[in-house]
């Protein structure tokens, strides 16, 4: 559904914005608004410059990739599916694939793209890919040189028990997680 279709149509009233801040992946805009109940306020939105992309690839064998990684903001090491940036103006697709071969080494024969998701909505305009990867073959991985990755390969059931443990808080990497989960247990894949 259009989020401003008539039948849900948007109570917030933008006086102005200004952009406080930008940087080559973020930018920082405040707006001065009229809010739902009438009242003047400030609401803060941190706009992306690009996709978020994520992708679980899976062999023939049931395995699936996960990549191991320290993440700044969060201070805290972190496991995840491959995932990255793709530009805004750039075909999702092939941003998931060049993620793949660089974080994992992996290139794919199938795609399928599973769920589109938006990230902190409250705060972010930060829209998610996933794909389900299939027909994989192996490559050098080319991580960037911000990134000190870790590759695990493991059974699928075992990055989802990671995903209930706890030990996955990623959240494209646990929504993903469980839609393979869900598309495997009901034969849909």
């Amino acid at each position: 559904m259009d989020p401003q279709s008539n039948e849900h149509p948007n109570p917030w009233k933008i006086i102005n914005r200004e952009r406080k801040y930008e940087n080559p992946w973020i930018r920082l805009e405040e707006f001065n608004v009229i809010n739902p109940g009438g009242g003047k306020g400030i609401y803060g939105k941190v706009c992306f410059k690009n996709l978020a992309i994520g992708i679980v690839p899976m062999d023939d064998a049931g395995n699936t990739w996960l990549i191991g990684q320290y993440r700044f903001p969060i201070d805290a090491y972190s496991w995840e599916i491959p995932e990255g940036g793709g530009p805004l103006d750039t075909d999702p697709l092939l941003s998931a694939q060049r993620e793949l071969l660089e974080e994992a080494g992996i290139k794919a024969q199938k795609w399928e793209e599973i769920l589109q998701l938006h990230l902190s909505n409250s705060v972010t305009d930060e829209k998610g890919i996933v794909y389900l990867a299939r027909g994989l073959s192996f490559h050098a991985a080319m991580p960037e040189e911000t990134e000190a990755l870790v590759i695990r390969k493991l059974p699928f059931e075992k990055a989802f028990e990671m995903v209930l443990k706890g030990e996955i808080t990623d959240s494209i990497s646990v929504a993903a997680l469980y839609k393979v989960n869900y598309l495997l247990a009901n034969q849909l894949i």
